[in-house]
């Protein structure tokens, strides 16, 4: 496969694959989806398919970055609240 998009798309995989790691229903749900996703479009040729199939997967990447980043925001937020009614002992 000589394919000027190969790079890219093995780029994206890894990015994918790396994010996936703290996925909510877990690494290896994630891994395998992923996995059969690019297995079932392993046979696509046109470069302008796999063009949109790339910008497809680097939507889905900045998705679970947004997921990523607001759960660690409810976290940080929940962890504010209680330490507040810890030091003021009664709820504000």
């Amino acid at each position: 496969m000589a394919n000027p998009l190969r790079a890219e798309v093995i780029r994206l995989y890894k990015n994918l694959l790396y994010l996936g790691r703290e996925y909510p229903k877990g690494g290896e749900y994630f891994r395998d989806r992923l996995r059969a996703a690019f297995t079932k479009n392993k046979s696509v040729q046109e470069p302008e398919k796999i063009k949109e199939m790339i910008a497809r997967g680097e939507y889905v990447a900045k998705e679970l970055e947004a997921l990523y980043y607001l759960r660690k925001y409810r976290a940080m937020k929940k962890q504010k609240t209680q330490s507040c009614l810890l030091v003021d002992g009664r709820p504000t």
